[in-house]
């Protein structure tokens, strides 16, 4: 007897797959939301000195605490995994609880984020801010 798939069937399977994909929080090599290696980020002149800018979409924060002197960590609050919304006057801040995240080592400013933004990596090549 030879099984034909329902309309509802195959909606749940294929809903549950599109679930499983779009799902984030492995940190594995299939990670859909992880940062792609060698992607262009940016021009290092988007990245005010004294300031940063962040990519959502890469969970990412590239800063610029001195001129020519660039860095990168989480955009994922270490509070409650909220993205930070602003980076101003020096912090990388998360709207969320409040916490504020140095922008040249990511250490804790003000809580109530007790660990640092993790660092990132990144490569400037030339005019180019990529992430490595």
């Amino acid at each position: 007897m030879t099984h034909t798939p329902t309309r509802r069937t195959v909606l749940l399977s294929t809903g549950a797959a599109a679930l499983s994909l779009g799902c984030g929080g492995g940190g594995g090599d299939g990670d859909a939301s992880a940062a792609s290696p060698g992607r262009e980020l940016a021009s290092t002149s988007d990245i005010p000195v004294g300031g940063g800018k962040i990519f959502a979409d890469q969970k990412v924060v590239v800063t610029q605490p001195e001129q020519g002197e660039f860095k990168a960590f989480s955009a994922v609050c270490t509070h409650q995994n909220c993205l930070v919304s602003d980076v101003r006057d020096g912090s990388i801040d998360c709207a969320c609880h409040g916490s504020r995240f140095s922008i040249t080592d990511g250490a804790v400013e003000r809580g109530p984020a007790t660990e640092p933004l993790p660092e990132e990596r990144i490569a400037v090549d030339g005019n180019s801010v990529r992430l490595a």
